[in-house]
């Protein structure tokens, strides 16, 4: 099948799309690095970097996108619904420009009618109730509208965990395919993977370590917050500490979520992986480590890029250039949807 992706970011969901017989020719990414890891990725595609809302950037991807399109992905920016430790209400993200952005994958469907479309986001994207026509309506509600006498739409939240992927994550998926056509769901899997069978084989590193392994190297921390992490168990958060829990400069005790200075559980998957898993400070992201001899506990870090791609079921040999910024990696796979749940939910096209 030929397909299009609308706010490809590095093609991160893409990574399995071979194994489906799918072969995305035309993509478009707004920031220029992660537009330029996607071309690396996917040399064979056709990249166009740029605001979809700027017009020249929207016809040129018309352009190059074959006027015959079996499929469709799309994963509009997804910040202005979901803020980590924010509640934000319908107006808040009524407000927000970056939630409009669905208007293009509207556009675009109307202009290159593909059999095919699949549209991800945040479970919050179900509420969002956008404009339309003099009135407020839910995302759904407009598709149904405007194309439900050519299309079956299905709208459903899944869990990656349900799906082999070592990490909870839950995305909405609205499914878009033309009437006479199939797509079955996504079959679960027989069990959850943990943490354990997933990064278990890696060696063990510190703070600032590099090991023998590609992308398994660790980040600097401050010594305080190695100190703090060092005394923590597996699964607990350094505030339970009654000597090495977190503290300001001055001595005074940090406040912050329980899901701060927190191990995560080698025994489950592992909590969302977020765009802030470079700091130790944030939800859920050191390492689980592993009990020491002299009481410490081993890995007081945040997870390696590596672990982070093997969490979110990257291959251990994705293939992204050597020099590719960790940063950039990390922040990628913070507002990715796992690959192999895209790649279960595609595999039930009946073509």
């Amino acid at each position: 099948m030929v397909g299009a992706s609308l706010f490809s970011s590095a093609g991160i969901a893409e990574t399995y799309f071979d194994e489906v017989g799918i072969n995305i020719v035309a993509a478009n990414e707004l920031v220029q690095e992660r537009a330029d890891l996607y071309q690396a990725l996917y040399p064979n595609s056709k990249m166009i970097s740029g605001s979809i809302l700027d017009e020249n950037v929207f016809k040129k991807l018309v352009k190059i996108t074959p006027e015959k399109l079996d499929f469709l992905i799309a994963s509009p920016p997804c910040q202005g619904m979901s803020v980590a430790g924010k509640n934000r209400s319908v107006e808040q993200m009524l407000n927000d420009e970056r939630n409009y952005l669905v208007f293009k994958i509207i556009d675009f469907i109307k202009l290159k009618s593909p059999d095919f479309v699949l549209i991800e986001n945040v479970p919050t994207f179900f509420k969002l109730v956008l404009p339309y026509e003099n009135q407020q309506l839910k995302v759904v509600e407009i598709l149904n509208l405007l194309f439900g006498k050519e299309y079956n739409i299905e709208a459903n939240v899944y869990d990656a965990a349900e799906f082999g992927v070592a990490q909870r994550r839950t995305r909405a998926i609205i499914k878009l395919y033309r009437k006479g056509k199939k797509w079955g769901q996504p079959i679960k899997s027989e069990k959850q993977i943990t943490v354990e069978e997933k990064i278990g084989f890696l060696p063990s590193i510190e703070a600032g370590e590099k090991s023998n392994v590609k992308w398994h190297f660790a980040r600097k921390h401050s010594d305080r917050h190695v100190q703090w992490m060092k005394h923590t168990p597996t699964g607990q958060t350094a505030f339970k500490n009654k000597k090495y829990f977190p503290v300001k400069p001055n001595g005074e005790k940090i406040k912050s979520y329980n899901t701060s200075y927190r191990r995560i559980n080698w025994d489950e998957p592992a909590p969302t992986i977020t765009m802030r898993n470079d700091a130790i400070s944030s939800q859920l992201n050191v390492h689980p480590g592993r009990k020491l001899k002299n009481g410490t506990y081993s890995d007081a870090r945040v997870l390696t890029p590596l672990e982070l791609m093997l969490l979110s079921s990257l291959p251990q040999d994705w293939n992204i250039p050597d020099n590719t910024p960790e940063l950039l990696i990390r922040k990628c796979i913070g507002e990715c949807i796992p690959p192999l749940l895209v790649k279960k939910i595609v595999a039930q096209i009946n073509k």
